[in-house]
């Protein structure tokens, strides 16, 4: 398992995110036979070449949803109230009827370890990051089309299906 290193991720997504997402769009309208199957072996594949805590972009730069249960079973674990924890640490996005962290990195990140203070009690959101083997994998493909610019799984899995597909649908 390799370090991630950001600058040279973000220069990879730079440069092929274009195409990444006009893959993603035309699996969506036109899965492959057993979708399902090849990203439960891509996740594996995936895994044994990223290291999470190397990296933590997702921490450093996105915010997860928090649900009523993550709310309180976090504040209860922090010893406050559901409603000092949200007063203190999230803000309600109306336009998405979300609680969303207020600041960026996450506050829970220990920004030299890249380690999260509240791993045991997460939020599901961050618990299932970066979501790459929810069934069914096509009803879930406007996520990586957003994950693959902050997540280096999510943008390695979705380079290793393009190869597999294309080459599946184009053999030489």
């Amino acid at each position: 398992m390799q370090a991630v290193n950001l600058r040279s991720f973000r220069q990879k997504v730079r440069y092929h995110k274009k195409g990444l997402r006009a893959f993603l769009s035309r699996i969506e309208k036109n899965p492959p036979r057993k979708l399902d199957d090849l990203t439960v072996q891509l996740d594996q594949a995936v895994w044994r070449e990223v290291d999470c805590l190397s990296c933590a972009n997702c921490c450093k730069t996105m915010s997860p949803t928090y649900t009523a249960k993550d709310i309180k079973r976090i504040a209860a674990h922090l010893g406050m109230t559901g409603k000092a924890f949200k007063e203190k640490w999230l803000y309600y996005d109306k336009k998405d009827g979300d609680w969303m962290n207020k600041q960026q990195p996450c506050q829970f990140l220990d920004l030299n370890t890249n380690m999260c203070s509240i791993y045991p009690v997460r939020p599901a959101d961050c618990a299932g990051f970066p979501h790459l083997t929810k069934r069914k994998m096509v009803d879930y493909v406007h996520v990586h089309k957003q994950n693959i610019a902050y997540c280096p799984a999510t943008y390695k899995m979705v380079e290793k299906m393009k190869l597999l597909v294309t080459k599946d649908r184009h053999p030489q």
